[in-house]
C-alpha cells in the first residue's frame, strides 16, 4: 500500500509511532484547553496551537528545550512589544515601523541559528507583534495583554512537557544512539570505497552525504540531551567528538583515494594490500552490529600498520602509510565515541563545541523578506480598519520566518496552502455546525479534537507533514475554541479570508523574493572555504579547529545538494568541497607541529598556509595554484636554520606539501574544463 500512496500508509495502516504520536500530542491539547477554559484564559487556542509545535519532535529533551526557548521567546517579545507601545501608543504608523525592524531583527537571527533557539526567536517576533496590534485597540491593557500570551503559551508548554514526560516517553539518548549507528557504518562504508580508489563519484558522493546528514543532525540535537539527567553531559561531548574525528576520517580519505587513484604507479605492493585489506575491514565493519564486533578486526589493522617499517620508503609512500594509520587510529576513537553517545558512564571523553557555517546574506535576505510581507499587511490593516487582519498579520509575520530557513520554502508554503484550503470545510463542519450543539467539555472535545487527531496522525509521516500540520493548525485558528466562542458564519468566514490573505502573502513573497540562487550559494560556499583557509592560522589551534570543522560540515552538505542539481558531467562541487576540507585539515596538523616553534619558523609557517589558501581560489577558478613549492621551501630553509622538528618528521612534510601541490593541480585541471567554472572573485 505504501507504494501506492503514502496517505493510504497513514491512514489505513498507521505504525504504533504514528499512532503514540497523534495521542500524545492530542491529548497535550486537550489538557491544554481545559485547563485554559478553567482559568477563563482570553484566547485559549494559544496554547493548543503551543502543545502541537512542541510535539513535532516528542522526545524528551527536545519538548524542554524547545519549550524553554518558546517561552523566553515569548517573555522577550513581550517586553519588545511593551517597550513600543510606552514609546508609541498614540503613534500608529511609528509603532508599527519599530515593530517591523524588530520583526527582521528576528528572522535574520532566525535564520543564522541551528537549534530551537531559533524557533525562540520566532516566537519573539509573533508575540511583539500581538502585544502592539492588539494593544492599539485596547491602549489601557497592554500589560495584561502581554500577560496573557505568555500565560497561554506557556500553558501549552507545560502541558506538552508533562504528557511527553509520563506517557510513552521518548528519550532524546536513543535517538542520538540511533543517530551515531547511522554515521559511523555509513563513515565505514565510505572509507572501503575510498581505499578501493571507486572512481564511482556519484557513489562516494551518496555515501559521504547519507553519513554528513544524520552527523549534522546528531551535533544539533545532541544540545537537547542536556535536559534529561545524569550522563547528559557526557553524551554531549563525546556526539563534539564524534563530528570533529569523522570529518578529520572524511579529510583524510579524500586525501588517500587520491593517492591511490593518481599516484598509483609510486606505491609498492604491501601498501596497496593493506589499503585494499583495511577496505575490506571498514566494509565488514559498516555491516556488522556492536562495536566490540566492528574494533577487533579494526584494531588488528592498526598494529599492522604500526608494524609496517617506513624508515626507507619515499615520502608519498610514507604519507600514504601514515594516512592509514591515521584513518583507523580515528575508527577507532569514532567507536568509542559511538559508544560513549549510548552508554555514557563507560567512556569520559572531552571535546569542545563546533561553529557553525552561517551566510549572512541570506539571512539578511529572509529578515527583508519578513519585514516586506509585514509591511504590506500592516498597510492593508491599516486602510481597512478590518478588525482580522491581525490575523492576517499573525500567518504573515509567523510563517515568513518560519518557512525562511527551510530547504524548499516555497514547496512548503505550498504543502501548507493546501492543507489550509482543506482545513475550511472541516473547520467549518466540526468547529461551528457540530460544535455550536455541544453542551460540556467532553463533547466539545470530542468534537474539536477528532479533526485534530487525524491531522496529526498524517503528520508523523515525513512526507505530510507540511500537509497534515497545516491541516491542524488551520483548524485551531479557524474555530479559535474558547468561553466566549462565536459561531456565526459572518466570523467563520472573516476568519477564513484572513487566513487566505496572510497565507497567501506568505506565499508571493516566497515566489518573488525566493533567496539566493543557486549559483550566488556556488560561490559563496567556495569563498567562505576559502576565507577560513585563509583565516585558519590567526586564531587559536582549538578554535580553529572547532570552527573549520563544524563549518566545513555544513557547507560539504550544501555543496552536495547543489551538485545534485548539475549534470553528471558537471558535478564538481562537492570534491571541491572535499579537496578544501583535506586542506584545511593539513594546515592544522601543520600547525599542530609548529605553533611552538621559533619566531621565523612560525612565520614561514603563515605564510604557507596563506599561499595554500591562495591556491586553492585559484584552483576553484580553473588557475593553476602559485607560490606553494616556493612557501614550501622557506618554510625548510626556516626549519633548517632554527631547527624545531626531527628529520623523520621533516621528510613528512614534504610528502604532504607534495601530496597538496598535486591535489590543487588537479583541482585546476578539472575546474579549466568545466563549461560552469566558478567564477567568484576573492573576498
Amino acid at each position: 500500500m505504501s507504494r501506492l500512496s503514502p496517505w493510504i500508509d497513514a491512514y489505513l495502516t498507521p505504525s504504533r509511532s504514528a499512532l503514540k504520536f497523534a495521542t500524545k500530542a492530542t491529548l497535550a491539547m486537550v489538557l491544554a484547553l481545559y485547563v485554559a477554559l478553567l482559568f477563563d484564559l482570553d484566547r485559549p487556542y494559544w496554547a493548543l496551537i503551543s502543545a502541537a509545535f512542541l510535539q513535532i519532535r516528542p522526545m524528551s529533551g527536545m519538548v524542554i528545550e524547545k519549550g524553554l526557548c518558546q517561552i523566553g521567546g515569548t517573555l522577550i517579545g513581550a517586553l519588545v512589544g511593551i517597550g513600543i507601545m510606552a514609546l508609541f501608543s498614540q503613534a500608529r504608523v511609528p509603532a508599527l515601523i519599530t515593530l517591523t525592524l524588530w520583526l527582521m531583527l528576528c528572522a535574520y537571527a532566525s535564520s543564522l541559528l541551528r537549534n530551537n533557539f531559533s524557533y525562540g526567536c520566532i516566537m519573539g517576533a509573533v508575540t511583539a507583534m500581538l502585544v502592539v496590534v492588539i494593544g492599539h485597540s485596547q491602549p489601557g491593557g497592554v500589560f495584561d495583554i502581554a500577560v496573557a500570551r505568555l500565560s497561554e503559551l506557556g500553558l501549552g508548554a507545560i502541558c506538552a512537557t508533562l504528557v511527553n514526560a509520563l506517557l510513552w516517553p521518548t528519550p532524546v539518548k536513543e535517538h542520538l544512539a540511533r543517530q551515531a549507528d547511522t554515521v559511523v557504518n555509513q563513515a565505514f562504508t565510505h572509507a572501503a570505497q575510498r581505499l578501493d580508489a571507486s572512481d564511482d563519484m556519484s557513489e562516494l558522493q551518496q555515501s559521504l552525504t547519507q553519513s554528513l546528514e544524520p552527523l549534522m543532525t546528531l551535533e544539533i540535537d545532541s544540545q537537547s540531551a542536556r535536559y534529561e539527567g545524569p550522563g547528559s553531559a557526557g553524551r554531549v561531548r563525546a556526539t563534539h567528538l564524534l563530528t570533529k574525528r569523522t570529518l578529520r576520517f572524511f579529510a583524510t580519505l579524500s586525501a588517500l583515494h587520491q593517492l591511490l587513484q593518481n599516484q598509483a604507479g609510486q606505491i609498492n605492493a604491501p601498501l596497496r594490500q593493506l589499503a585494499g585489506e583495511s577496505a575490506q575491514a571498514f566494509r565488514d565493519a559498516a555491516d556488522v552490529s556492536g562495536v566490540p564486533a566492528a574494533r577487533e578486526r579494526l584494531q588488528a589493522l592498526r598494529h599492522q600498520a604500526h608494524a609496517c617499517p617506513d624508515a626507507d620508503l619515499a615520502p608519498l609512500q610514507r604519507r600514504l602509510l601514515l594516512g592509514l594509520r591515521e584513518v583507523l587510529g580515528s575508527a577507532m576513537i569514532m567507536l568509542d565515541a559511538r559508544e560513549a553517545i549510548a552508554h555514557p558512564g563507560r567512556k569520559r571523553l572531552r571535546a569542545g563545541a563546533l561553529s557553525w557555517h552561517r551566510d549572512h546574506l541570506a539571512a539578511l535576505l529572509n529578515a527583508g523578506r519578513a519585514g516586506l510581507v509585514f509591511s504590506c499587511l500592516a498597510t492593508f490593516w491599516l486602510q481597512t480598519h478590518w478588525s482580522n487582519g491581525q490575523v492576517a498579520m499573525l500567518l504573515g509575520t509567523l510563517f515568513s520566518t518560519f518557512f525562511a530557513s527551510r530547504d524548499n520554502p516555497v514547496t512548503i508554503c505550498m504543502m501548507f496552502f493546501k492543507g489550509m484550503l482543506v482545513a475550511l470545510p472541516s473547520a467549518f463542519l466540526f468547529g461551528h455546525v457540530l460544535l455550536s450543539q455541544a453542551n460540556g467539555f467532553p463533547m466539545l472535545a470530542m468534537l474539536l479534537f477528532t479533526p485534530l487527531f487525524l491531522g496529526l496522525l498524517g503528520a508523523a509521516k515525513p512526507q505530510l507533514m507540511g500537509y497534515c500540520l497545516a491541516f491542524t493548525i488551520f483548524n485551531i485558528l479557524l474555530t479559535m475554541p474558547g468561553n466566549g466562542m462565536d459561531f456565526s458564519f459572518d466570523s467563520f468566514a472573516n476568519r477564513a479570508i484572513a487566513v487566505i490573505i496572510g497565507l497567501s502573502a506568505v506565499v508571493m513573497a516566497f515566489r518573488l523574493i525566493p533567496g539566493l540562487g543557486a549559483p550566488v550559494q556556488r560561490r559563496r560556499l567556495v569563498s567562505a572555504i576559502s576565507r577560513d583557509l585563509r583565516d585558519i592560522g590567526t586564531p587559536p589551534l582549538h578554535e580553529a579547529e572547532a570552527t573549520f570543522s563544524g563549518r566545513m560540515a555544513d557547507r560539504l552538505l550544501q555543496l552536495g545538494r547543489h551538485d545534485n542539481m548539475l549534470p553528471e558531467d558537471q558535478r564538481h562541487l562537492f570534491m571541491i568541497g572535499l579537496n578544501g576540507l583535506d586542506l584545511g585539515r593539513s594546515c592544522l596538523r601543520l600547525r599542530h607541529r609548529l605553533d611552538d616553534t621559533a619566531p621565523p619558523v612560525r612565520q614561514a609557517l603563515h605564510e604557507l598556509l596563506a599561499v595554500l589558501a591562495k591556491a586553492f581560489e585559484e584552483s576553484a577558478r580553473g588557475q593553476s595554484p602559485r607560490g606553494i613549492r616556493e612557501a614550501s621551501q622557506a618554510l625548510d630553509d626556516a626549519l633548517a636554520t632554527h631547527g624545531g622538528i626531527s628529520r623523520d618528521w621533516h621528510v613528512l612534510l614534504e610528502g604532504l606539501v607534495e601530496r597538496l601541490s598535486l591535489t590543487l593541480e588537479r583541482q585546476a585541471e578539472v575546474m579549466a574544463g568545466h563549461p560552469t567554472r566558478l567564477a567568484s572573485k576573492p573576498s
